[in-house]
């Protein structure tokens, strides 16, 4: 006899293929030929949208199988091509779309666009130029208009090299064509390449401005403005009058004296001053993202030096998104957590901080401190206490003190139960402006340290060990049976 246990795990085994049906019925997927082709095409765009190249590539080969005429299938495969890195694979694929479609704009601007990455000038600039006939939207004119430009200006230094090499000038041909060879890896991407040969490049020839200028604006979309300045420098050297290398010598000029003025602010604790400078670094040069993310990188911790938590986690984070393994942006945000006592937050910053600087000894001190603040916090806080900030000045935390002393002065309470309560809560509230007007006091509770818990500081002077009645003096508010000395220094 069949047990029921049995019978029930075969039928459980079952639902996850009964679940797929379902899911393919409902998806519309058709038991036909075009069926198939739609959901593999179907199957292809999920799959891409959530990174699975390599599945997602069988899915757009069979429905290049299936539908040899569906450009889409061609222009998608090629997409998959070209996030797995491998455009020799996508090229033809793009040559089929527009071959099937050639009013492809989107195609014909990344068909152009590998060409020219391929040293295929003629054929590059064939595709931008009629990108541009074929009224494109802004961003795709924006795009050939600018990619034609390098084109024409390789094709220019190779005219050069080749002129040079007939004229056996051939210290000046090996220039040209070392300038040509750094642009074709600045447009693969290969910046540390390009700036070899162009360094190069200005010491085979004496006068070689375009090395210069081309040197520098790498630096500069780098986000080294200091690299670029001294490298456009070295072109107006040569040529005073060379358009290019003044009209950007300008702009970095700009740029490097606001960057130098918003560090010289922070220097002097002027932060407020130093993020109003960082915000014009910004509106100087907003198209290029390294000069953005430094001057957010440098306006959060102008923040967090400033004790603007709030904004300052908010500008953190904002770098974070982009550079999630910036160390110097993530003791920033954990010391900005720490002002606004999110101490848990605090923690997984410093941990994942020390990950990526194991040595640092800032990231170990700061984490040690969070950690003891999150388990001050779940016992007594003296801030709490007065109702005032961590960044209270003396004068705030007095004005509190005085105001919480008078409203609970046990005076004020006949009933023993609310009385007993009114001394504990005095002590407390005196404790609290003891441990803050007193500057070293002060200082180890930030760093999570109770000078007025005997565990914790053994050898620290209790002041109120003989508990409520252990004050001596007189009382201020009033007569009664209880005195006390206040002071209000």
């Amino acid at each position: 006899m069949v047990s029921i246990d049995h019978v029930a795990h075969r039928v459980l085994t079952y639902i996850p293929y009964v679940l797929v049906l379902i899911d393919m019925r409902y998806e519309g997927v058709k038991c036909g030929k075009d069926g198939s082709v739609d959901n593999h095409m179907e199957m292809g765009k999920k799959l891409l949208a959530a990174g699975q190249l390599a599945d997602a590539l069988s899915h757009f080969h069979a429905v290049v199988d299936g539908d040899p005429k569906n450009y889409m299938a061609y222009y998608r495969r090629a997409t998959v091509f070209l996030a797995m890195g491998k455009s020799k694979s996508a090229l033809p694929d793009l040559s089929r779309v527009i071959e099937l479609k050639p009013d492809f704009t989107s195609a014909r601007l990344q068909r152009g666009n590998l060409l020219l990455k391929q040293g295929r000038l003629d054929e590059a600039e064939s595709d931008f130029k009629k990108v541009l006939k074929s009224n494109p939207n802004d961003k795709e004119e924006k795009e050939a208009k600018s990619q034609l430009t390098k084109s024409d200006e390789i094709q220019r230094l190779v005219a050069q090299a080749q002129s040079s090499f007939s004229s056996q000038d051939y210290m000046t041909a090996a220039a040209h064509v070392t300038v040509h060879l750094a642009e074709c890896f600045i447009q693969m991407g290969e910046m540390g390449k390009a700036i070899s040969d162009l360094k190069a490049a200005s010491k085979l020839k004496n006068d070689n401005t375009q090395a210069f200028y081309k040197l520098s604006t790498i630096y500069y979309n780098l986000g080294d403005h200091e690299m670029s300045l001294n490298e456009v420098r070295e072109c107006l050297k040569l040529d005073p009058d060379h358009k290019q290398c003044y009209s950007h010598y300008k702009q970095v000029k700009k740029l490097n004296k606001q960057i130098q003025s918003a560090e010289e602010l922070i220097q002097e604790q002027r932060y407020e001053e130093a993020v109003n400078k960082y915000e014009a670094v910004m509106k100087t040069e907003p198209r290029v993202q390294h000069f953005a993310l430094l001057a957010k990188e440098r306006i959060c911790h102008a923040l967090t030096q400033g004790q603007q938590a709030s904004r300052a986690i908010s500008v953190c984070s904002e770098v974070l998104q982009s550079d999630p393994e910036n160390v110097n942006v993530l003791k920033n945000r954990a010391e900005a957590y720490v002002q606004d006592e999110q101490y848990e937050e605090a923690i997984k910053d410093y941990e994942t901080a020390a990950k990526h600087s194991e040595n640092d000894r800032q990231i170990k001190e700061g984490l040690e401190r969070a950690q003891r603040l999150l388990k001050q916090s779940q016992k007594r806080d003296y801030y709490k206490i007065l109702g005032v900030k961590r960044t209270a000045q003396k004068k705030e935390i007095i004005k509190a003190y005085r105001k919480l002393a008078q409203q609970w002065h046990p005076d004020n309470f006949q009933d023993p139960e609310e009385k007993k309560k009114a001394e504990k809560k005095f002590i407390d509230i005196a404790q609290a402006k003891e441990v803050l007007t007193d500057p070293e006091m002060r200082t180890k509770f930030d760093h999570g340290e109770d000078p007025m818990d005997p565990e914790s500081q053994q050898s620290h002077h209790q002041h109120f060990h003989g508990g409520f009645h252990g004050f001596q003096g007189f009382n201020p508010f009033g007569s009664g049976p209880f005195s006390f000395k206040f002071n209000f220094n």
